[in-house]
């Protein structure tokens, strides 16, 4: 009995020893953590002053872009005025023209002889009116010396007349062929490079059937869509900034036309820009875009793109207010890409400071300041 006293006995002290132990340890535990949330607490985060600014009220100047490719309204396609065979065509593609030149001809031959057949019957129209005129001057003298009833006059003065209206029509019909014979030559309508080449010599060729295309490169155009809000700003005159596709520096433009009715369906209206082009140096159908930049005569509260983030679609910046971070949402207006500043319209009073850059890990609460506060309050403390 006395020997399982002392094994009980021996065994209560090891559970007593176990549990002072855990009990220490647990203690030690959480004061380590108080003292890490302490030392969190005491931590002050400092920020440079170049990472630290104020909204201010500057002019921002709104930007309208619509897109289009660039065509040339000085183009012209020769067609054929005349039917028959393409003996010619003296020019290809790149090729460039001036106006009036020779550029391919038609084959004339059944032209020719039809020209010949119209050409007789005039003349024979011509005699056939002369006789039946000189018998109609016959018959009035007669019919004046009562020698011919007036009945007979006036069948001689409707032979003339009839012969005159024959004669005037075939006169018409020959006209007809000659401009049909100088139609056979094919000229540029315009000085021009051309694009397009439709047919090659030999081909058999209808009347009003494309030849060639010829553009004028010495004027553009480039035609966009523009929202209704924004069409309200623009008017013919203003100029324009376009940016040409494969050329760095943008061309000087100015807006040419804008059109009266919105396109059916798109709640957009066609704005029409014209590009001069003296040297050629822009191609048409090559893409470009249009940017105009509109003047803003009302200063607006305005901050750095970079001070603010966005979370499902809310803005927010981060700003340092008594001695403190801030998340504060904000309502955006206008955003200018030249000088990287975006509009404020609400969220943020004036004169707070805010966060230009985003950091990370940052939580609302945390103590803050700019560096430099610490050392002028210092400072000024010692002055006292």
């Amino acid at each position: 009995m006395r020997r399982r006293a002392v094994v009980v006995g021996g065994v209560s002290l090891v559970m007593l020893g176990a549990l002072g132990w855990w009990a220490a340890r647990a203690a030690g535990g959480t004061t380590a953590r108080a003292a890490a949330a302490a030392a969190s607490a005491s931590t002050v985060l400092e920020f440079a002053a170049r990472e630290v600014v104020t909204a201010q009220r500057l002019a921002l100047p709104s930007v309208v872009e619509f897109s289009g490719a660039l065509v040339a309204p000085g183009t012209a396609v020769l067609r054929a005025k005349a039917p028959g065979r393409l003996l010619s065509l003296a020019v290809a593609e790149g090729q460039r023209v001036r106006a009036g030149q020779v550029l391919g001809q038609i084959d004339q031959s059944e032209l020719a002889s039809r020209l010949r057949e119209r050409e007789a019957a005039a003349e024979a129209a011509q005699a056939q009116f002369t006789l039946a005129e000189r018998q109609h001057r016959a018959n009035e003298g007669l019919a004046a010396q009562q020698f011919i009833a007036p009945t007979a006059l006036e069948t001689s003065l409707s032979q003339m007349n009839a012969a005159r209206a024959q004669w005037y029509s075939a006169r018409a019909q020959l006209d007809t062929l000659r401009l049909a014979q100088r139609d056979a030559t094919l000229t540029a309508p315009i000085a021009g490079i051309v694009t397009k080449r439709q047919v090659l010599a030999g081909e058999q060729l209808a009347v009003e059937q494309a030849v060639l295309t010829i553009v004028d490169l010495s004027r553009l155009e480039l035609a966009g869509l523009v929202g209704t809000h924004e069409v309200a700003r623009l008017r013919p005159g203003l100029a324009v900034q376009v940016q040409v596709e494969g050329h760095d520096q943008p061309a000087q433009a100015r807006i040419e036309r804008i059109a009266p009715a919105a396109e059916p369906g798109t709640r957009s209206i066609g704005v029409t820009v014209a590009l001069p082009n003296p040297g050629e140096r822009y191609r048409a159908g090559t893409y470009a875009v249009a940017r105009v930049v509109l003047d803003d005569a009302t200063p607006r509260l305005t901050l750095p793109a970079t001070a603010l983030t966005s979370a499902s679609g809310q803005d927010h910046v981060w700003t340092l207010e008594a001695g403190k971070l801030m998340r504060r949402a904000v309502t955006t207006g206008r955003r200018d890409a030249a000088s990287g500043r975006v509009e404020l319209l609400g969220g943020l009073p004036e004169g707070v400071p805010v966060l230009l850059a985003r950091f990370d890990n940052l939580r609302e609460g945390m103590p803050a300041r700019v560096r430099g506060e610490a050392a002028a309050a210092g400072a000024a403390a010692a002055s006292r």
